[in-house]
């Protein structure tokens, strides 16, 4: 057993005595994990089909801005942090939904896919690994993303945009809206749609739920 405190200044909850038994995945865990990572693969293959044109767009106005778009690909580590609060809980809910990307069809390699998955799961897991998954709240969230963001505008610029220097004006906006979409989608506003969804009582079972309805006391 674990106790929850909050503190309503600055949105922080922790558990103040670790306890191996908070890093158990359970198999209500794994069914939650799946069913989220089901939902985001949905978002992600739906995205795949509005971002050529919306990028495109974008691109004629300023060559990489399109950039800020990419953490619609990436919120779910984030999210899945947030919700489960177990070590992997990104990893895994990444991969599933990547999974159901790949099974209803798109444009990309499947390794390009899976590893881009695995990978942005570890970054939008360090913060929270940092505090050894005591502390979410929107800070954390926001670090979260910008982890993620900083991996993923990495690995696009050695990877997939070969040509494109760092320090280029194309590579200098690319980082930088990567960093604001990694802020805003996949901080900011994670936090807002786990917060939101903490208060229908679906997570109620979850500590993650129970610790907004504490903080709303």
């Amino acid at each position: 057993m674990y106790v929850i405190r909050s503190h309503m200044s600055t949105g922080i909850t922790q558990s103040p005595r670790p306890s191996s038994s908070r890093f158990r995945w359970t198999p209500a865990d794994i069914a939650l994990g799946a069913a989220l990572g089901v939902g985001c693969g949905l978002v992600f293959w739906g995205f795949n089909f509005a971002y050529t044109p919306i990028s495109s767009m974008l691109g004629s106005i300023l060559p990489g801005i399109a950039s800020v778009l990419h953490a619609v690909w990436y919120f779910s580590g984030t999210l899945a942090v947030l919700i489960l609060r177990k070590p992997g809980a990104a990893v895994y809910v990444n991969v599933v939904g990547s999974a159901v990307e790949m099974l209803l069809g798109n444009n990309f390699a499947f390794g390009f896919v899976f590893i881009s998955a695995i990978l942005q799961g570890i970054f939008a897991e360090i913060p929270f690994a940092v505090t050894r998954y005591r502390v979410f709240n929107l800070p954390m969230a926001v670090l979260s993303g910008l982890c993620t963001a900083l991996e993923y505008g990495f690995y696009l610029l050695f990877f997939r945009y070969q040509g494109v220097a760092l320090l280029s004006p194309r590579g200098i906006v690319h980082m930088i809206s990567e960093l604001v979409g990694g802020a805003l989608i996949a901080g900011v506003f994670s936090w807002l749609l786990f917060v939101a969804v903490a208060k229908t009582g679906a997570l109620d079972h979850f500590a993650s739920g129970r610790a907004v309805h504490v903080r709303e006391e």
